[in-house]
């Protein structure tokens, strides 16, 4: 847990350079490497393979011949083949084994399915399942967890046996988070872990190189196949300096975002380091890759290692940041926000303010937001907004109950909340405004596309720390800026808040709460996973159909979307979620959060390829917005750019993720036009020709780039991965 882990985590990374004692690890005359290290307190007979990653890291280093980043050691630590393995950074595919497998219980639904298709007893590969997606956020903790568990029974019995029969630790309900329970239980400095949720990266702050995959990656991992990823790029952000007063490491990420953009750490990996690393505490390194989207690593790296992009902040200089509204890169200083949302015309009264989350949800984010709390009730002031608590994790949760935390965001006027997403993921049953009404909210998590949050696309999301979201709760006023304005006390007279204070650890340790573990059992052999036939949430899968070899001549474009299309416009969370299991359920929801550009309305089911703007498919790493335009007849999906994620799990699921050789071309594109294809062209490094053939107007061809080898190919040539990697298990 981690009131044990980060400390011995941390001695542990310098046992490793130094070959001190630690975490069971002995001198180096002892070979400290080969020493059986378990991975996490809840297991037994998994360990950690430093050895064999030393072994692999050295065959790289002389083949390599170059210094290597962090993040590359730890990649390259996990080849599959690292004698053999092409590596090019940007354009190798990288065949890797992942320490562990960790999805939440959304995702793990459908990925469990597929792997129960597979045929095997157990996974292969140390796994956990979460339950932190499905606990709608309405009156308070202890209620919307009573009437989570009680309305996903099904589910939450589908899994909990599912994980006794596969040899999967299973996270109850009210757990907490996946990723702040990754965090406390299995991060370790230099192992690789693929979650199915696209905040995983939040365990960088133990050092771990943890990477947001769609359900069929887990399902490969899950059965001992390599995983395949496109070796990322390199994008170093030199920190120097040091923070202090409001500033907190939220910012340090809020900054990035608003440098890279949405689009700049797509296929790259971002890795932190330089000397203002080391005044950053492992959580608030945490909240930096969580908020990466990407990949986040928190090291040192070898003298003379090269990165594609290097970015420098000077942690002495930096501002905290609010970023917002719809966007998590648009990036404005608290000195200058004011102007800004005065000049955009956003709603200045702040409706609501909501911490925790997995981004910020630490001992440390609560102690801060909690003295901020108590300056203002030793004033005789309370939150004027709205306030809202999640807890990461029932662990951080009984701590600030016993340390009394809690009670000072009761007293301040805060509503306590599961120890789940809510709000974060868009399960909030909000009351206080009406749909369609323009409003403001500030919270810190790490996402604020529209509707996100409360699915009203008039709602102007912002993120921020934790510090400035207490803050600006007590204004109630956007324009506020704690830094130097004043506010009024009990008695009319004005004062400052004082800069947030709290401790990285707490001094008494962790109180690790109720237990909600599940270990799987012994003896697996009696275990039966519970699926009811009349289900309305769960359906056991059928294979998906090969291609049939054809080119595909005078089909329609099911829509053209403009703009930003991220995963929730393709396929809804907030109260879609229930579907997670049953395709034919949740595939009603397919693009109805789009904006078609035949109308510049939401989709309301136009009769297929897709035509997608930039970066199509970013943000959640959602498994069903790839199965569900395949399961329903799908082909090809045609975009300017895509996110990574996104465009992994449409190969995986049998489908055509596409992107134009002349971005230009989709704007010379009609929502009406019909389309041949020429599928056949399918080949590894080259384009594949499309003629577009307009209602009225003359037909015109051009190519398209795909990012397609052999292996992936075959997933779609047999229908998908799973089912090639059916036909392997057959063989």
């Amino acid at each position: 847990m981690l009131s044990r882990h980060l400390p011995r985590a941390s001695k542990l990374a310098a046992g490793l350079r130094l070959g001190q004692k630690y975490r069971g690890l002995a001198t180096v005359s002892d070979d400290p490497l080969s020493r059986k290290v378990e991975m996490t307190n809840w297991e037994k007979g998994n360990y950690i393979n430093y050895k064999k990653m030393s072994e692999n890291l050295a065959i790289v280093r002389s083949r390599l011949n170059r210094p290597l980043t962090y993040a590359e050691k730890i990649l390259y630590s996990h080849l599959d083949d690292p004698h053999g393995q092409d590596i090019e950074r940007g354009n190798s595919y990288l065949k890797l084994r992942p320490d562990r497998v960790a999805c939440q219980d959304a995702t793990a639904q459908m990925a469990i399915l597929q792997f129960m298709s597979a045929g095997m007893p157990s996974v292969a590969t140390p796994s956990t399942v979460h339950c932190d997606h499905l606990i709608e956020a309405q009156v308070g903790g202890a209620k919307d967890l009573a009437r989570a568990e009680a309305i996903n029974k099904e589910v939450y019995d589908f899994l909990s046996s599912s994980c006794a029969k596969y040899n999967i630790g299973f996270w109850r309900p009210g757990s907490g988070i996946i990723h702040q329970i990754l965090l406390e239980n299995y991060a370790f400095p230099g192992g690789l872990l693929i979650g199915t949720d696209s905040h995983t990266p939040n365990a960088g702050g133990l050092g771990m190189c943890a990477i947001g995959v769609g359900g069929a990656d887990a399902v490969d991992v899950m059965a001992n196949l390599p995983w395949e990823l496109k070796a990322p790029k390199i994008i170093g952000v030199k920190l120097t300096g040091q923070l202090s007063g409001w500033t907190a490491p939220k910012d340090i990420i809020l900054k990035v975002a608003g440098i890279l953009t949405v689009k700049g750490g797509t296929g790259a990996i971002v890795e932190y380091h330089g000397p203002g690393v080391d005044s950053l505490s492992s959580t608030g390194m945490g909240t930096i890759c969580n908020m990466g989207a990407e990949i986040g690593a928190t090291t040192s790296e070898d003298q003379g290692a090269e990165y594609d992009q290097l970015i420098e902040i000077n942690l002495s200089e930096l501002e905290p940041h609010v970023n917002g509204p719809f966007t998590p890169d648009l990036a404005t200083p608290i000195s200058k926000f004011k102007v800004a949302v005065e000049k955009n015309e956003w709603p200045t009264e702040l409706k609501v303010g909501l911490i925790g989350s997995c981004t910020n949800s630490s001992y440390e984010d609560m102690s801060r937001s909690a003295s901020i709390a108590r300056d203002a009730l030793d004033h005789g002031v309370k939150a004027k907004s709205l306030f809202t608590v999640t807890p990461g994790s029932e662990q951080i949760r009984a701590t600030i109950e016993r340390d009394g935390q809690l009670q000072t965001f009761e007293e301040f006027g805060g509503v306590v909340l599961a120890n789940a997403c809510g709000p974060c993921i868009g399960q909030w049953d909000r009351k206080d405004v009406k749909k369609g009404e323009a409003n403001s909210i500030i919270s810190s998590y790490n996402r604020n596309f529209t509707g996100r949050n409360d699915a009203n696309p008039a709602t102007h999301a912002f993120v921020t720390s934790p510090d400035l979201v207490t803050a600006f709760t007590i204004a109630g006023d956007l324009r506020f800026n704690p830094l130097t304005d004043t506010l009024k006390d009990k008695d009319g007279k004005d004062f400052r808040l004082s800069p947030p204070t709290g401790a990285g650890l707490p001094a008494k340790g962790y109180d690790p709460g109720r237990d909600t573990y599940q270990a799987p059992p012994t003896d697996r052999s009696t275990v039966g996973v519970m699926v009811s036939p009349n289900s309305d949430r769960l359906q056991i899968l059928s294979p998906f159909q090969p291609w049939d070899g054809k080119d595909a001549n005078d089909i329609p474009i099911l829509i053209k979307c403009k703009g930003k299309t991220t995963t929730d416009h393709i396929s809804m969370a907030g109260p879609w979620l229930k579907y997670r299991g049953h395709l034919d359920n949740i595939s009603n929801n397919m693009l109805i959060g789009a904006v078609n550009a035949e109308n510049n309305e939401a989709n309301k089911g136009i009769k297929w390829v897709v035509i997608g703007d930039w970066n199509y498919g970013e943000g959640s790493s959602r498994e069903h917005a790839a199965l569900e335009p395949r399961h329903l007849g799908g082909l090809a999906i045609i975009t300017r750019s895509f996110a990574r994620i996104h465009e992994t799990n449409l190969k995986k699921q049998g489908m055509l993720p596409l992107t134009f050789e002349n971005p230009e071309d989709y704007d010379k594109i009609n929502p009406d036009d019909k389309v041949d294809l020429h599928v056949t062209d399918l080949a590894v490094g080259k384009p594949m020709r499309i003629k577009f053939a307009p209602k009225n107007g003359k037909p015109w061809e051009t190519n398209l780039l795909h990012t397609f080898n052999e292996g992936q190919i075959e997933w779609f040539k047999d229908g998908s991965a799973l089912n090639s990697m059916a036909k392997k298990t057959k063989a």
